[in-house]
């Protein structure tokens, strides 16, 4: 009886070893590391702006940033290149991205330049005798002057001979004498007025006055007074400022695309938001061998006299359309030695890199030639952290050895 007893005992203490054991064993054996259905595997933790380096538990990257797990599901071995992040961290990251487009695209060329006198205005003022200059009227670069002002006044001992000589023929009757003489006094560039007060007052003065031929302001001033001059010497010029040059500059690649007589805008710093309306005057036929761009010339009015040579000017030149062509917002594109790419934005937290052929630059659009089609989305804001990462994720992939 005790026996059996015995037996009964140890049978109900098995049994309640073996419930106690099946309810502890699960739980603390490794099979807690098999997830529940429904629960994503974290396989590592990573730093968002240093994808190199990696932890097996959260925590902080060397920089200070919260480290972002890297679950199973997105390791994708079909195409590495893929980068998956987690929404909220895309969302606080600012990512933003736009739809690639088919569309027109204008020849619009946004460049800068600055005023400049008007050439076709710029007269110079030299002498075609040597001599001193006694007086000078004209003291700085940057004076008005008016037409018929005196400039300054010259003495030169072959004016005076010359004058002297005039007077002789005069008196001495002779027709033929006095026509030489007076041919010579215009030679050496005397004014008619100057001529006819010889005829006049019959006296020859020690000092020739030199006057001005139109209105407009002393562009450059080359001498000061007493100083020795030659007809080589550059006296000074004089410019009108009724009308100014404007002088841009334009890309290499789009010199192709503007021509005399199109259309342009020009924007001055003291009218801001108040474009004056230009004209292509004139375009350059060489380009510039130090910064490669082509100069171009638009011509405006400037009657009031606001416009200033040197002041800074923004310009739009107007082009003709393209045919339809794919275009992106120009902040998409990542520029390379050799290769330039987007991201493109898959949905659902996946991004890849994707190299691109592009063509004409219009604004802020650009036109991709190969790489993308109508409809797919690429990443105007963060591309450059995305793309860094999925360069990485490539690299690490293919240096790993297939199975």
């Amino acid at each position: 009886m005790n026996n059996h007893l015995t037996r009964v005992a140890v049978i109900v203490l098995a049994i309640v070893f073996g419930v106690g054991l099946g309810l502890w064993w699960p739980k603390n054996s490794d099979m807690q590391d098999i997830p529940v259905a429904g629960e994503r595997k974290i396989l590592y933790y990573k730093a968002l702006m240093d994808p190199s380096f990696r932890s097996d538990t959260p925590g902080k990257s060397p920089m200070g940033m919260d480290l972002v797990p890297v679950y199973a599901d997105e390791a994708n071995g079909d195409d590495p290149g893929v980068v998956t992040i987690d929404p909220n961290i895309v969302n606080n990251l600012g990512v933003r991205s736009a739809v690639v487009e088919r569309g027109v695209l204008s020849r619009r060329i946004e460049t800068v330049g600055y005023i400049g006198y008007d050439e076709d205005t710029l007269h110079q003022i030299s002498t075609r005798v040597e001599g001193w200059v006694e007086k000078l009227a004209i003291k700085a670069t940057g004076d008005p002057v008016k037409k018929g002002q005196v400039l300054f006044e010259l003495y030169s001992p072959a004016l005076v001979n010359a004058g002297e000589e005039y007077l002789a023929a005069l008196n001495s009757q002779n027709a033929a004498l006095h026509q030489a003489s007076r041919e010579r006094l215009a030679a050496l560039g005397i004014a008619a007025n100057e001529i006819k007060r010889l005829e006049k007052e019959r006296t020859v003065r020690r000092r020739v006055r030199v006057y001005a031929q139109s209105d407009g302001v002393v562009a450059h001033l080359g001498v000061r007074e007493g100083a020795f001059i030659t007809p080589a010497s550059a006296v000074m010029s004089i410019a009108d400022l009724n009308s100014v040059w404007v002088l841009v500059e334009v890309f290499e690649r789009q010199s192709s695309w503007v021509q005399p007589g199109q259309r342009a805008e020009v924007e001055l710093d003291y009218r801001p938001g108040d474009p004056l309306p230009a004209t292509v005057d004139y375009v350059y036929p060489e380009i510039d061998p130090k910064t490669r761009t082509l100069k171009v010339r638009l011509r405006l009015e400037n009657a009031t006299g606001a416009l200033r040579p040197n002041m800074f000017a923004r310009v739009m030149i107007a082009g003709n359309e393209t045919l339809p062509v794919l275009h992106v917002p120009q902040e998409a594109l990542i520029r390379g030695g050799s290769v330039n790419r987007v991201v493109l934005d898959l949905g659902d937290g996946q991004f890849r890199s994707q190299a691109v052929e592009v063509g004409m630059e219009s604004g802020e659009r650009i036109e991709i030639r190969n790489g993308l089609t109508v409809g797919d989305r690429v990443v105007t804001s963060g591309q450059f952290l995305i793309d860094s990462e999925s360069n990485i994720e490539s690299a690490l992939s293919r240096m790993e050895p297939s199975q």
